[in-house]
């Protein structure tokens, strides 16, 4: 299989927040890379599909767009 992605992606752990108009959503980083990441999520219907990601242990606070959506997961590219 050819591993399409601009950047190789790292798996990890974190706790993370999606921020989009006032309201936070509490979601876990899975997997990162400088270009995206896999969030995993209580419900992905919920998440608009752009947002700033905000995960706190990196000071990381970036604005994301939603490429693709799966049951508890979501992929995001960085904008």
């Amino acid at each position: 299989m050819v591993e399409g992605r601009e950047a190789p992606r790292y798996r990890v752990k974190k706790p993370a927040w999606i921020e989009h108009g006032g309201d936070k959503i509490a979601c876990t980083v899975r997997d990162l890379s400088l270009t995206g990441a896999s969030l995993e999520v209580s419900d992905p219907r919920n998440v608009p599909e752009k947002f700033t990601l905000v995960v706190p242990e990196d000071g990381l606070k970036i604005a994301c767009q939603v490429i693709r959506r799966a049951e508890f997961r979501l992929g995001v590219k960085f904008e």
